[in-house]
This record gives C-alpha cells, sequence and structure tokens, in this order.
C-alpha cells in the first residue's frame, strides 16, 4: 500500500461585509473582525492587533470618510498557507479625496498641546507590517493593512 501525499488545501479565507457609516458601524466592524479572527483560529497577538487595526480604521471611515448615505466596506483576507500566513484588513470608504496621513515623525509637541485625536494611523503603522492607501472607484479609496502571522490553521 502506497502511503497518500497530504493534500494541502490553498484556499484563501474571506470575510465581507457593507456597514453604516456610523459610531455602532465601527463597533460593529471590530466585533464582526474578532469574531471571524477567533473562528479561522489565529494567534491571539495576531487578532488584538487586527482588533486595534480595524478598530481605528473603520473609526477613519465613518469620521473621515463618511458621505451622506454611503457605507463603509470591511473585507478580511487571510492566507494560511503562504510562510508566514497573511492577513490583510481592508476598509472601503466614500471620500477618495481625504487620503489618511499619518502624523510627521520628529513633530514635537509640548504635554499641554497635544491633539486629542489623530494618533490612530500612527499606531495602524506601529501594529501592521505595512499599510497602503489605494483609490476605490468611483470616489472612495480603501486601506489595507497587512499582518504576518506566524502559524498556520
Amino acid at each position: 500500500m502506497n502511503p497518500t501525499a497530504p493534500q494541502l488545501n490553498c484556499s484563501i479565507l474571506t470575510f465581507r461585509q457593507t456597514l453604516s457609516s456610523t459610531r455602532r458601524g465601527a463597533r460593529l466592524a471590530r466585533l464582526l473582525a474578532v469574531t471571524e479572527l477567533h473562528t479561522w483560529r489565529l494567534p491571539p497577538d495576531v487578532t488584538e492587533r487586527a482588533e486595534l487595526i480595524v478598530a481605528e480604521l473603520a473609526a477613519n471611515a465613518v469620521l473621515h470618510g463618511h458621505a451622506p448615505g454611503r457605507d463603509f466596506e470591511l473585507v478580511l483576507r487571510y492566507t494560511p498557507l503562504t510562510r508566514p500566513g497573511r492577513l490583510l484588513i481592508e476598509v472601503s470608504d466614500a471620500q477618495g479625496d481625504r487620503l489618511p496621513q499619518v502624523p510627521g515623525e520628529g513633530h514635537v509637541t509640548h504635554h499641554h498641546t497635544l491633539p486629542t485625536g489623530g494618533r490612530g494611523l500612527t499606531l495602524v503603522s506601529l501594529l501592521a507590517d505595512r499599510w497602503e492607501t489605494v483609490p476605490r472607484p468611483p470616489g472612495g479609496k480603501t486601506v489595507r493593512a497587512e499582518l504576518a502571522t506566524a502559524s498556520d490553521i
């Protein structure tokens, strides 16, 4: 009897959800992302990083990418069999003319003049292995963040 070689499943796991461009929609995006990543059995450190990234990008989509009558979209894609595995997070909104900006490095402010916002993309930069913004026709944008995972499903 000949042993059978294991069959590798090269599928990509995908989650896609359109959400209302509201604070409630942003919270729901974070909760749905965490639930899906737990279902995919991603390592806890990756899930925690992804949760923070989704929360920030969804909040930005609602605060800065909102257009009346338009929703935002969350997409998660996990490629488990690459070495290392890859998790791609995408949040798309309707405001392609408003691109995210990371506060410049080396910009010094005094503690009494710190802004109450604007640090979220710095957090995304620190948590993601890479991130970018790309146009989303007909007039929106997609912010993508990529995380490497050390283990497979």
